[in-house]
């Protein structure tokens, strides 16, 4: 029997989360005016900054739990349904439905029906939301605040505010990298290339939100 453990926060969702969380705080340094920023401008933004992403991460937490209440949901809909129906073409139907469409498009009825009994012997599962869920919520919640502090932290520790937004954009391209690295180690791709396609996707994607007004 495994005895690994199921993750709280799946890594694609990990990734998602502090690349969301570091670009939400480069919004804010890269509209900072490194010509004309005193040390009351650089502080507003850093509260700023964070208090932005204190409020997605929790959007994002509340999100998540609402998405997987949801899906449980849905799972107990399918369930009640096949075991309402006598008709096999549509309990197929249903479960090809529920499938993700790549094993959906080559999946036999021999198998589907397989499933189908299968199915029919499953404990309806609870709905509603356990410690887990709202421990992965408060994960969410905290990849995002934490993403925020390699970009504002520099601006805390060097006056020099051109140099701190150079050491912000340093930081925060690595951390953009280090997701995408993660990436490609998890797809069983190439994590440099991942981690380098990352980075600019991050930095074209800050462009855009800059010029957006965002």
């Amino acid at each position: 029997m495994s005895n690994e453990r199921e993750p709280l926060i799946e890594p694609i969702d990990r990734v998602c989360e502090i690349v969301f969380g570091v670009l939400m705080a480069l919004s804010f340094t890269g509209a900072l005016s490194v010509a004309t920023a005193g040390s009351q401008e650089v502080r507003t933004m850093t509260f700023t900054a964070l208090g932005c992403n204190l409020a997605w991460g929790l959007v994002d937490a509340v999100m998540y739990l609402i998405r997987t209440a949801t899906e449980r949901r849905r799972k107990v809909t399918l369930l009640a349904r096949l075991r309402a129906t006598q008709d096999k073409p549509e309990s197929h139907r249903l479960i090809a439905d529920a499938l993700p469409q790549l094993y959906a498009a080559i999946v036999q009825p021999a198998v589907l029906d397989a499933l189908r009994q299968g199915l029919l012997t499953v404990r309806v599962p609870a709905v509603r939301l356990e410690g887990k869920d709202y421990a992965a919520a408060f994960g969410i919640f905290a990849l995002v605040v934490l993403a925020t502090f390699p970009v504002v932290v520099p601006f805390m520790f060097i006056s020099k505010v051109v140099l701190a937004l150079r050491v912000s954009n340093a930081l925060a391209v690595i951390t953009l990298f280090i997701g995408g690295f993660a990436l490609g180690r998890y797809t069983g791709g190439r994590p440099w290339a991942y981690g380098l396609a990352m980075s600019g996707i991050g930095v074209a994607l800050l462009a855009i939100i800059i010029a957006l007004g965002g």
